[in-house]
């Protein structure tokens, strides 16, 4: 009895877990050139991370700039791939291409202005960053200090 119930436990916990894992809504955001881009279609079929950021944000923009250091070697070493999604609004997205250029940021960068995927995911401040498998959110992590990113590619290459 007890180790059905044991057993029962289990499962219960392995199936809460499996539904608990938030689907990346099928929303579409426009990149630097303006282009739209649908998130169901990047993440589909492998592992991506989602940074969200701000031209306002520091701690955004000392994060991103570290990711940049190593972004070429994890692509390569990890199939690591990061899309930045900039979470200026209206008035002050027009710094953010200017701040990409200037950074040499070789990654993906798309617009949320109105905020659409941040309050779908529930992101409640900045820098916030979500992992993403197969259309499935798998790790959050909201903040940022200095030798942090070491933990995001552990995490990442876990879920890979």
């Amino acid at each position: 009895m007890l180790k059905n119930l044991s057993l029962f436990t289990l499962l219960l916990f392995v199936v809460s877990i499996a539904y608990s894992q938030q689907t990346l809504p099928n929303i579409s955001l426009k990149n630097l050139e303006g282009k739209s881009v649908s998130l169901a279609e990047i993440s589909k079929d492998k592992t991506i991370v989602i940074d969200f950021w701000a031209t306002w944000c520091v701690p955004c923009i000392n994060e991103l700039d570290v990711i940049s250091e190593e972004y070429e070697g994890l692509q390569e070493e990890m199939g690591f791939e990061l899309i930045a999604v900039s979470v200026d609004n209206s008035r002050s997205k027009s710094r953010v291409k200017p701040m990409v250029d200037g950074k040499g940021w070789e990654y993906q960068v798309l617009l949320d202005p109105k905020k659409e995927l941040q309050l779908a995911l529930n992101v409640p401040s900045v820098p916030y960053i979500i992992i993403v498998k197969n259309g499935k959110v798998v790790y959050t992590h909201q903040g940022y200090t200095p030798g942090a990113e070491g933990d995001l590619y552990e995490k990442f290459e876990g879920f890979k």
